[in-house]
């Protein structure tokens, strides 16, 4: 092929690597699908036997040394109780959790998982998730604001939440 073919598709060619970039920043490449066989990595049920948002987090491999480790996780909560921990903070390169506004509450998709220190979560709320209170969680303060809105609870940030949040009020 020489220069003057390639010159007429150039354009098309910058069009579709903008569009796949896009997609990328959109879609995080680290997270991975959640298989029917999956436990969780703190409670060790099968994750997706629940409803409500899950989680994933990357680790450095501290045993190994050679790469990430995954560890999914049922819930959002179970992800918190895990990473809140002094021991467990370290070597977190990312953190992932469903966008809960753009997939059902009964079975969250794969495929809308956000970066979770970004995210907002409603905590409180009555909706439920792998054993019982859990964090639901959205891409932008807005969904997170309906939620509210709808299933009550309140609205906080990822550097906000604490083991207290995670505890549900008991009356």
């Amino acid at each position: 092929m020489n220069v003057k073919t390639l010159l007429p598709i150039l354009p098309l060619l910058f069009i579709l690597c903008a569009c796949g970039e896009s997609e990328i920043k959109q879609t995080p490449s680290q997270a991975v699908a959640i298989e029917a066989t999956d436990e969780c990595h703190l409670c060790g049920m099968l994750i997706s036997e629940f409803p409500g948002p899950k989680a994933e987090l990357l680790q450095t491999d501290t045993n190994s040394g050679s790469g990430k480790k995954i560890h999914k996780f049922c819930s959002t909560r179970d992800m918190f109780s895990y990473y809140l921990e002094p021991e467990n903070t370290r070597n977190v390169s990312d953190i992932f959790v469903h966008d809960m506004s753009k997939t059902p509450w009964h079975k969250p998709a794969d495929n809308y998982f956000i970066n979770a220190r970004k995210a907002w979560y409603v905590a409180g709320s009555s909706q439920q998730g792998a054993m019982g209170n859990t964090l639901a969680s959205f891409a932008t303060e807005q969904d997170a604001i309906n939620f509210q809105n709808e299933f009550g609870g309140h609205v906080i940030r990822f550097e906000d939440i604490t083991h207290a949040i995670l505890m549900p009020a008991h009356h």
